[in-house]
């Protein structure tokens, strides 16, 4: 049997602050179910997990960063050739101050 780590009255004041209402057998199963998760959390505490590396990725993965590149951009009047809001070679966007 697990530990009572979580009471009723503590899923009861996480729902008020989630706006959510629970009838009293859903209050009580939520208290069971979150006990039994943080109980296995305790199991998973017992673990030796001294030489286990932290890591990111549970396989090996390089760096999937891809390397800047300077390249040509498109022709000023080629961008802008698609937009009806167009004022002195730029985008004509609408004030926002």
């Amino acid at each position: 049997m697990t530990e009572k780590i979580i009471t009723k009255k503590e899923v009861e004041y996480v729902a008020k602050l989630a706006k959510l209402e629970f009838n009293e057998e859903e209050k009580e199963e939520f208290t069971s179910q979150l006990n039994s998760i943080l109980d296995y959390f305790k199991k998973l505490n017992e673990l030796d997990t001294e030489r286990v590396e932290p890591t990111a990725y549970v396989i090996s993965m390089p760096n999937l960063l891809n390397e800047d590149k300077v390249k040509p951009s498109l022709p000023q009047d080629e961008v802008l050739f698609n937009s009806k809001y167009v004022k002195k070679g730029y985008f004509k966007v609408p004030k926002i101050m």
